[in-house]
């Protein structure tokens, strides 16, 4: 075997296949795309290669037909015919307000009017942009190649501050062109991590063709379940060599790990590329997602919305208009979780037309779970590990008075972000994200409404069934055998008995008044 390079962080395809890092050939959609339409939208998660999509139809699209060589698209294009291609990128910086957006927009612009030697006669952005595209058509007598990437950034880099709304009034001005330039346009591709609804950005744009959720395109980007096996079959060995694991177990860990990302239902699964690929050089099943930057916007709207925790540890269905498009004047964060990578699809059900949705993969979630608890407790940072670590021992070990002094201390008061009266929630959802830690089966009811969460967490050769109960204001005693006998009432140990696994039931009681666990009772 030669020498095999990963393409890590590459997002330039003619750099890419000159230097020879393996490729996996995309060029099957750019085909389809390129002859089935022509105004197109894509979201896909940070770091899922949609820079590398976007580079490889630019040089498509300038006609440098030498660097397909080999790849699918080599076979069915013909003509090779060169357009003028105008890239806008935001994705290398940051735009906390309106002048590093003014100051990025204004540079792109400057480079094609230097370019095409064209004279400036409005400074203002839109008319340029308007001019660029019509005057590089006229002067080239071709139609002009739009692509648009990470077109959302500078609205999620101002998420929740008096900026996020200038921005899009910015952005929505600038791209305003793109409707009245149709003649000139021979194709249009934007990507971004969320679709912000079309009447904040693209207004009048209404005929951009969402593929986010085609099954045709569910995989362009990512790399799917075949194409691992297709492309890093060398590297998959040599990462079960490094791991002293079988093969067959190597790919179920890298699934375990890396994939399960589904952009519609009953389609394959794809696996994040940066981590996979990262995961295949360094012969090591590592967090890579997370290494790649806090998902700080993620932070921001736990601090804005304390009570989506509940929503997101276990599992939820929803709509598609309710994941598919972010509307800034509602309330709804759903989108932004989901279109970020830290849901996917994982269920459907046709007649009601209701997704399930749920964490990818292991990474993702131990990822978001433990910035989730980070912000949700009161144990260092540096310490949570190693007090989840202690938990799950005292588990095995079925020590429940360690277990739930471990729960006690990490919520020893209530965070300044949680309002004393969203308490109940703030209970269930931290006892469950520090259980799910544990990487033990976790069974939540999250019957708030009814006033109780059952959590139920297995062990080898133990279950444990927990009820929940605020105090109210009444003693310790009578809230304790309450719970208990809720448990019994119920028939939640007739649910989860098991075969030779011992059963233990604990009655949790929680102040009301936000003072944490009051205390717990076996039976």
């Amino acid at each position: 075997m030669g020498n095999r390079y990963l393409p890590i962080g590459i997002q330039d395809f003619e750099d890419l296949r000159r230097r020879g890092f393996i490729y996996v050939d995309k060029t099957a959609f750019i085909d389809k795309l390129v002859r089935e339409g022509k105004p197109y939208f894509l979201s896909r998660p940070r770091r899922f290669g949609k820079s590398l999509l976007l580079s490889t139809m630019e040089y498509y699209f300038l006609g440098k037909k030498e660097l397909f060589d080999g790849l699918y698209i080599s076979k069915t294009e013909k003509e090779w015919t060169q357009y003028p291609v105008i890239k806008i990128s935001f994705g290398a910086d940051n735009y906390p307000d309106l002048d590093c957006l003014k100051s990025q927009m204004n540079s792109i612009l400057s480079e094609y009017e230097e370019k095409y030697n064209i004279e400036v006669s409005d400074e203002r952005f839109a008319p340029r942009l308007k001019n660029i595209i019509r005057h590089t058509s006229e002067k080239t007598g071709k139609q002009v190649v739009i692509l648009i990437d990470e077109y959302d950034k500078p609205i999620l880099d101002a998420l929740y501050t008096e900026y996020e709304e200038q921005n899009r009034q910015e952005l929505r001005s600038f791209y305003s062109p793109l409707k009245d330039c149709d003649k000139y346009i021979r194709f249009l591709f934007i990507t971004g991590i969320t679709k912000v609804s079309h009447v904040n950005i693209f207004s009048g744009l209404n005929q951009l063709d969402d593929i986010s959720l085609y099954e045709d395109f569910s995989s362009i980007c990512g790399i799917s379940e075949s194409e691992l096996t297709e492309y890093f079959t060398p590297e998959i060995e040599a990462l079960a060599k490094s791991q002293e694991l079988t093969v067959e177990e190597t790919k179920a860990k890298l699934a375990e790990m890396y994939d399960g990302y589904h952009f519609t239902h009953d389609v394959e699964g794809v696996y994040n590329p940066f981590c996979l690929l990262k995961c295949l050089k360094q012969k090591d099943f590592g967090s890579y997602w997370f290494e790649s930057g806090t998902p700080s916007f993620l932070v921001k709207t736990l601090q804005n919305q304390p009570l989506i925790l509940e929503h997101l540890v276990n599992g939820r269905q929803a709509k598609e208009d309710h994941f598919k498009n972010y509307d800034p004047d509602s309330k709804n964060m759903l989108p932004v979780v989901y279109q970020s990578g830290y849901l996917t699809i994982k269920g459907f059900e046709k007649e009601e037309r209701l997704f399930t949705l749920d964490f990818p993969n292991r990474e993702v979630e131990e990822g978001f779970l433990t910035i989730l608890l980070d912000k949700f407790v009161t144990v260092p940072y540096d310490d949570l590990g190693l007090e989840i670590t202690n938990l799950r021992k005292a588990l095995r070990a079925h020590n429940i008075d360690k277990a739930l002094s471990i729960i006690k201390s990490a919520i020893a008061d209530l965070p300044t972000i949680v309002k004393k009266d969203m308490c109940e929630n703030y209970y269930e959802s931290v006892v469950h994200l520090m259980f799910r830690l544990t990487g033990m089966r976790v069974v939540s009811e999250l019957q708030s409404v009814a006033g109780r969460s059952d959590v139920v967490a297995a062990t080898k050769d133990a279950v444990f069934i927990f009820e929940l109960k605020m105090d109210r204001g009444q003693d310790f005693e009578s809230v304790a055998d309450a719970a208990l006998n809720q448990i019994d009432e119920n028939g939640y140990a007739d649910r989860f008995a098991v075969n030779g696994k011992t059963m233990f039931k604990i009655g949790m009681v929680f102040s009301s008044e936000g003072k944490g666990l009051v205390g717990w009772k076996t039976r």
